[in-house]
């Protein structure tokens, strides 16, 4: 049987809204790719990338696209169990919102890419025919 909706959208909600300030163990980061079960590679702030684990109340419930940010909470390295060094807390979705706020890193700059994406994008577009040339 499958979650309730009240579940799923209190998931949703939940990472709408960015919290007021972080713990000492928490970090924003952007996702490098998705490792499988539930595993997200993650370039933290500091230059590093680490392997994290997304939290089970999101699970079939929000998607994390490549380039995207999460937030995480790391485990000390004599907790941690295998590769993973931590969980996905949070995701962000209204990136806007999220960028207000004072705890979000200067190391993740506003992406410019839907403005180049508009100026000389050929995707979709049908290449110049030869008519078109010869006037």
């Amino acid at each position: 049987m499958g979650r309730p909706k009240r579940d799923i959208r209190a998931a949703a909600e939940e990472s709408t809204t960015p919290p007021d300030q972080l713990t000492q163990a928490q970090s924003l980061a952007r996702v490098i790719k998705a490792e499988g079960n539930s595993l997200y590679a993650c370039f933290l702030p500091s230059k590093r990338t680490v392997l994290v684990e997304l939290a089970a109340r999101f699970r079939n419930t929000i998607w994390i696209k490549r380039g995207g940010y999460v937030l995480v909470e790391l485990t000390p390295p004599e907790d941690q169990k295998g590769k993973v060094e931590g969980e996905i807390v949070n995701v962000v979705r209204d990136e806007k919102e999220w960028r207000k706020q004072s705890y979000w890193p200067k190391e993740f700059p506003r992406s410019n890419h839907e403005d180049e994406d508009d100026e000389e994008s050929t995707v979709g577009r049908m290449p110049p025919s030869d008519s078109e040339d010869e006037d």
